[in-house]
């Protein structure tokens, strides 16, 4: 089962770029995999999307995993060739972020930016924090829904910086520039303008709480920072993952993260258009599976 997600830059001196998704395994199992095809076949998401969408308008692209409203914790796999969107698991049960009143699931479309990543052995000066081994994530704030594996060129319009487990785990704010409301919105203060609360409601989503754990802790005090400063987190980040697929200054050892890629030219490991396909190919063939528990709508009541 696939789905097209073409997305128009807003310059013609851009190719255009149309990727699609392939949905394989059986849905609501730990076998259920998503895939992203570009016109020539598989790729990866993590290594092989551009960062950047149109330098001249500074947008980026980004990768949904979870579309708002949702309950499935989904996320890229690092580990794995191709990089497919799982469900995340825990103590081998597939997990589910718990509905705090008054949301159900995720309030925006969440997501990662490609080409990032957050260097586990690098300690960042503001958060004195370690990076936690990740692409940096996104939330998007714009009116529509997603879907998985959507690619989306979005205005980044600031950060939040959340510490969880010791780790540094950046909150990009970021909207599509296809949103009704995105010519409205270039910062921080705009949103606040035009979406009063919404940003309150963003850091006080604590969805763990319901589990039995702590409130996330954050950097800063919780204050947001602005969009040049989340620039300046995504800049660095970039120069990160340059760093583990050997495109600029090669680190020794990825760790367990898969660096595979079929477009990146000069980096340490390319997969053929032929190899990529094989592994999409040798993948299950996708069919429907059983129906989620009710329990998964369940509205927990959190105090902060």
């Amino acid at each position: 089962m696939s789905q097209i997600s073409e997305r128009r830059s807003l310059t013609t001196s851009m190719p255009l770029a149309t990727y699609s998704t392939e949905e394989r395994g059986q849905a609501n199992t730990d076998t259920y995999q998503i895939f992203i095809k570009d016109a020539d076949g598989p790729i990866s998401p993590f290594h092989d999307i551009p960062l950047v969408a149109n330098s001249d308008a500074n947008t980026f692209n980004i990768v949904i995993e979870v579309p708002r409203w949702t309950n499935a914790k989904m996320e890229i796999d690092t580990k794995s060739p191709l990089h497919p969107i799982i469900q995340d698991k825990k103590k081998g049960k597939l997990r589910y972020v718990a509905n705090s009143f008054p949301h159900h699931g995720y309030i925006w479309n969440y997501g990662y930016f490609p080409q990032t990543w957050e260097n586990p052995n690098h300690k960042d000066e503001s958060t004195q924090a370690n990076g936690d081994n990740d692409p940096v994530d996104v939330c998007e704030i714009g009116h529509r829904v997603a879907k998985r594996g959507d690619v989306i060129e979005v205005k980044v319009l600031g950060t939040l910086a959340m510490i969880d487990d010791g780790e540094t785990d950046w909150k990009m704010i970021v909207i599509d520039v296809e949103d009704p409301k995105a010519a409205e919105l270039n910062n921080l203060e705009d949103v606040e303008k035009a979406m009063p609360g919404f940003l309150a409601n963003t850091r006080e989503w604590v969805y763990k709480m319901p589990d039995g754990k702590p409130e996330n802790n954050f950097a800063f005090d919780g204050e947001y920072q602005d969009a040049e400063f989340a620039h300046k987190i995504i800049n660095e980040t970039n120069v990160f993952w340059k760093q583990l697929v050997g495109l600029e200054e090669p680190l020794e050892d990825p760790g367990k993260l898969c660096i595979g890629n079929v477009l990146c030219e000069g980096s340490k490991e390319k997969l053929s258009r032929e190899e990529a396909a094989a592994i999409l190919g040798n993948a299950p063939e996708f069919n429907s599976g059983p129906e989620l528990e009710s329990s998964v709508d369940t509205w927990y009541y959190c105090h902060l």
